[in-house]
């Protein structure tokens, strides 16, 4: 019997020698074997039964077509892509700043630059912040975990600057944080005590965004667990509703009176409101100054959210660039400038593109996914390689609960600071001491149709007296 298991146990280690020793000296033979077959397949195979079929046919449908496609035959659902549209809109990429190098002089690398900004300089009580970046709403329960708020509330807290709350749960520990704190009122049924409003220091009516416009919707009990559910008064198996308007047949003298009623309860912080970025964006500012708001905050179509149907992602409203400038265009054409207050945001993911928003006359940036990149750094690791990075960020996320405040406070904290330094010495090299002295004749575009939307000189004309 021993011998017998002598013998096998030889027999196999044999065999795993020979196939070792094959391996060793015929894995070319093997590869050049197989390539060659599979080249004699794709190069032979008629169009219709081979595999290449696949180049033209992505090429001419696109891979993210053809996975939501695929998505929709699957589920016959609504799509809810996440992280806003990712058409190739118009943006901020071919505009340059003009730098200060013969007359004016660029300024002292250890100058202070004063990026210091007042939201809502006519109400009475202005919210002052340090910075001109802001942390956009992105609520808690129905986008992030109650973690990622944390972090964001603390870091925003840190530099001085302000967090919306966005549209869900507003958590108690964000806002005793004592940082500057943005209430959105939204049009839900949640975030509206009396006791929360007058802790805040701006309160945002919620008429639309980027991604999803004005419209509502639901989210069911599986979609929204946790805290949250405690936090927004639902019941066990309520789905939670984001209504399409705060009231039926609602009016603009019906949302006047909301604005009057705020700005009463609060003893007199800014209202304002955010609005998606559409082709009447004139009209929606008029009715805006007409209802009575501090400050506007518009979001271009390049803004993400947690989920939007593509086809309002994607096809509706228009770039963030060009509501900007319209926006800042009227609001000057109107007298407002300088009394109405003007917020960017939609796309904005780098420091260029904050500084060259605030040329165009904004007052101040609102960031969304660049903070939640930032937060979660190098947290998002964590989901890596099987899940998306957001599932350490989101309050549905698988790793939600391996997320560390501390980290997270850390990382969006530099992240702000880093990003605020590199503005400083744009404006530095601009010859600028103050965001203040900042207009959109710093600015050039290398693309003409671009230059003449703006009222910018085009890079390729010599600069001439007209452009000063």
């Amino acid at each position: 019997m021993a011998n017998i298991f002598y013998y096998l146990t030889f027999g196999m280690v044999a065999i795993i020698f020979t196939i070792f020793i094959f391996m060793l000296l015929g894995w070319r033979w093997f590869m050049k074997r197989m390539v060659k077959q599979m080249g004699k397949i794709i190069l032979t195979d008629s169009y219709q039964e081979n595999i290449m079929e696949l180049m033209p046919g992505l090429r001419h449908m696109g891979i993210q077509n053809m996975l939501e496609n695929s998505l929709r035959a699957e589920t016959g659902d609504v799509l809810h892509r996440p992280l806003g549209s990712s058409k190739k809109w118009p943006h901020f990429d071919s505009i340059t700043f003009i730098p200060a190098q013969t007359s004016p002089f660029p300024i002292d690398g250890e100058a202070d630059v004063d990026v210091e900004v007042t939201i809502g300089p006519q109400a009475k009580k202005p919210m002052k912040i340090k910075i001109p970046l802001m942390i956009s709403g992105m609520a808690y329960g129905i986008a992030l975990s109650e973690e990622v708020r944390i972090s964001l509330a603390q870091a925003a807290n840190n530099v001085g600057t302000a967090i919306n709350s966005g549209e869900g749960a507003v958590l108690p520990e964000e806002i005793n944080i004592g940082g500057k704190y943005i209430l959105q009122f939204s049009k839900t049924d949640w975030s509206k005590e009396e006791k929360l409003i007058k802790r805040a220091d701006m309160i945002e009516v919620k008429l639309g965004q980027g991604a999803l416009l004005g419209t509502g919707g639901k989210i069911s009990p599986k979609n929204l667990t946790g805290r949250a559910r405690e936090l927004m008064g639902l019941q066990e198996n309520e789905d939670a509703v984001i209504y399409d308007n705060f009231v039926e047949n609602q009016t603009l003298d019906d949302l006047k009176e909301l604005v009057d009623e705020l700005r009463s309860l609060t003893g007199g912080v800014p209202i304002g409101s955010k609005i998606g970025a559409g082709g009447k964006i004139e009209e929606d500012i008029d009715h805006l100054i007409y209802i009575g708001v501090d400050y506007i905050a518009v979001d271009g179509g390049q803004a993400a959210t947690h989920g939007a149907p593509p086809i309002l992602a994607d096809d509706v409203g228009i770039p963030t660039l060009h509501a900007i400038v319209r926006a800042a265009n009227h609001l000057e054409k109107r007298n407002m400038k300088g009394k109405i207050s003007l917020i960017a945001s939609g796309g904005l993911l780098v420091p260029g593109h904050f500084l060259k928003a605030l040329a165009l006359g904004a007052d101040a940036v609102y960031l969304g996914s660049a903070m939640l990149f930032s937060v979660s750094h190098p947290q998002s690791l964590n989901a890596l390689p099987f899940e998306p990075p957001t599932q350490a960020v989101w309050n549905q996320g698988k790793y939600k609960d391996q997320f560390k405040i501390d980290v997270g406070v850390k990382s969006a904290e530099k992240f702000l600071t880093a990003s605020t330094e590199e503005i400083k010495m744009a404006l530095r090299a601009m010859g600028k001491r103050s965001l203040k002295e900042l207009s959109r004749m710093d600015l050039v575009s290398y693309d003409e149709l671009t230059a003449k939307m703006i009222g910018i000189p085009f890079s390729f004309e010599p600069w001439e007296d007209k452009n000063r």
